[in-house]
């Protein structure tokens, strides 16, 4: 009976250290949220507010009027980005992880080293390398830029992840493919990459969501406005002489909507692509 109620307060504790968690977290959020319907005025009021006491939706009717910045042609641009840099990031990732967790090779440890620091590069120290090598590609200032440069990104954590979920397969299944008659090549698409289903979608999640978040790539390699990602248009609200804090924020909120509709309607894939990948490693 002690033991239960002990449970029962560490369960309490537990579910309170978990909703002060959480409301943390999620504060950052709710004061971007009222903060883009407030007046630039009573943005600034001491002591601040807690709502707005007059609601302005002006901030979020600035986001699609016309003029050098255009939501929906940002927006579409950084689909193109994020769609390129995760198809890049899961067509070289999928048969990488594979050949690195089936197959013993000489400098198969320095590959994994190597991956493992590219994800601690700083994006400042790849700027200038990348910024001449796509000047001399001839793509500087095009879409390839940004989806190659997020595409590096993307491929290293997709490595890591993928290699797990391949390592665990048992090879009499694979095996067995090759006896029904299945060329290696066919056993790998047939056989194994439906297998590590839920870790190649968490790794074209992240790919996407990696290259939507970018700014410093989208800023640099793009020069002309029709052509940068959303996360440029947040320059388009921040002047010589002052910022326009509830234009901004209403532009936070607008940008990361395609964010939290991925979360929530992939939530279930993600969760299960994360533990599964840990479990299994």
């Amino acid at each position: 009976m002690d033991e239960k109620k002990i449970t029962g307060k560490n369960n309490v504790v537990l579910c309170i250290v978990s909703v002060v968690i959480l409301v943390l977290l999620l504060f950052p959020l709710f004061w971007t949220l009222i903060t883009s319907f407030k007046t630039e005025k009573e943005i600034f009021m001491i002591p601040p507010t807690w709502y707005p006491h007059e609601l302005n939706t002006k901030s979020y009717a600035a986001q699609i009027e016309n003029g050098d910045f255009n939501m929906f042609k940002s927006f579409f641009n950084s689909f193109v980005i994020s769609t390129g840099a995760m198809l890049i990031a899961v067509v070289l990732a999928v048969p990488a992880s594979y050949a690195i967790a089936r197959y013993k090779f000489v400098g198969r440890k320095a590959m994994l080293l190597g991956f493992l620091v590219t994800q601690m590069l700083p994006v400042s120290v790849l700027l200038t390398p990348m910024f001449i090598m796509f000047r001399n590609m001839k793509i500087y200032n095009t879409w390839w830029a940004p989806v190659l440069a997020d595409a590096t990104i993307g491929i290293p954590f997709s490595v890591l992840i993928l290699k797990n979920y391949f390592a665990s397969i048992p090879k009499a299944l694979e095996e067995a493919a090759y006896i029904d008659g299945c060329t290696r090549m066919m056993a790998f698409m047939k056989i194994l990459v439906p297998v590590a289903k839920p870790g190649v979608i968490v790794c074209a999640i992240f790919s996407f969501l990696y290259a939507w978040g970018d700014l410093a790539y989208g800023m640099t390699f793009i020069l002309d406005q029709e052509k940068r990602p959303i996360t440029a248009g947040i320059f388009n609200f921040m002047g010589q002489y002052g910022t326009k804090w509830s234009y901004l924020t209403a532009f936070a909120i607008v940008a990361i909507i395609p964010v939290t509709l991925i979360f929530v309607f992939m939530q279930n894939y993600i969760i299960s692509g994360m533990t599964n990948g840990a479990v299994k490693g």
